[in-house]
């Protein structure tokens, strides 16, 4: 069931256009890019082909340069669409829009806001197109579930919202990262010297063993990669403590609900990880197991509860 658009009443079609472009800035994005020859296969080609090369390319264009600010462009129109639909900017009655589709829709924001910073320093261009597609998505069913209104019920829901949102951009972020770190070690594993892994990583690491400084995503050391996977799930796993406080110390009636039950494994099994790597020295496999397992609950915890509620019930979330 869809559940009614407020917003749509009030702000005409802005939001409609807003998504539509917002989805096309994502999808131009998302189109692969063909990469340039090197000058040696430039030379090395027969001079009948550099022709036909140089044909192609000019009816292309410079199809590289485009998907990068399309990503910015899409990422912006996203922003003004969230502050639209959730934040409520011109709706004219008080409360932030809540439900899976909007929550789903800010938590991909922001990976993607923390990707577009990380990307100044390691571009990594399948990510990018993976991405992509995620913000494409999540703008649509944003806009086909919007959810319902709900006014704050005490000065700290917004705040324990925010947090809630905050724990699940930084987990899913840690999340992307330990996919390309699985990514990576499996390329590297498979001693494919040379080859292109995915997502545009390149695998590098010879016959050797896998090593911790071996060369992962366009030259980062796979132990670079693994740190920074796990500072996201620390900071996540500290902001998601301080929501589940605060909204334990400003509950005006505690509830043993899907949402309570799901949160609170998922944070006893982000607990047990960063106990285990830091105790047991848990890495590789192990380590991202835990890490899916406890982003699993946590999005079951309230994108999961109000996906069916909203949909599959059809009525509101309590």
């Amino acid at each position: 069931m869809i559940l009614p658009t407020a917003s749509v009443h009030t702000l005409g079609v802005a939001p409609l256009v807003l998504a539509l472009v917002a989805v096309l800035a994502y999808m131009v994005a998302a189109w692969p890019v063909v990469a340039a020859p090197t000058p040696d296969a430039a030379r090395q080609a027969p001079q009948g082909g550099q022709g036909n090369l140089g044909a192609a390319r000019r009816f292309l264009g410079s199809p590289s340069r485009l998907p990068a600010p399309a990503l910015v462009a899409g990422w912006l129109l996203h922003a003004a669409l969230l502050a639209l639909d959730i934040g409520g900017w011109g709706r004219g009655e008080p409360g932030a829009r809540l439900g899976f589709g909007p929550v789903l829709s800010l938590t991909v924001w922001l990976v993607l806001g923390v990707h577009e910073i990380e990307s100044r320093f390691v571009p990594l261009p399948g990510v990018r197109r993976v991405l992509a597609i995620n913000g494409a998505a999540v703008v649509l069913v944003a806009w086909a579930f919007p959810g319902e209104v709900r006014a704050a019920t005490t000065a700290w829901a917004p705040v324990h919202w925010l947090l809630g949102v905050g724990s699940y951009a930084l987990f899913g972020a840690a999340v992307l990262h330990a996919w390309m770190l699985d990514s990576a070690e499996r390329q590297l594993r498979l001693r494919k010297a040379g080859g292109s892994g995915v997502f545009g990583l390149q695998p590098g690491g010879g016959a050797g063993p896998v090593s911790g400084m071996a060369p992962g995503p366009m030259g980062m050391p796979l132990l670079r990669l693994e740190r920074l996977t796990f500072r996201f799930v620390e900071a996540g796993f500290v902001v998601l403590t301080l929501a589940l406080v605060l909204g334990v110390a400003t509950a005006q009636q505690w509830r043993w609900d899907h949402k309570t039950v799901f949160s609170l494994l998922g944070w006893t099994v982000f607990a047990g990880l960063l106990i285990g790597r830091q105790v047991r020295g848990w890495r590789g496999r192990r380590a991202t197991r835990w890490l899916y397992a406890g982003a699993v609950l946590l999005l079951l915890a309230y994108v999961g509860s109000r996906f069916v509620f909203e949909v599959l019930v059809g009525r509101p979330a309590v």
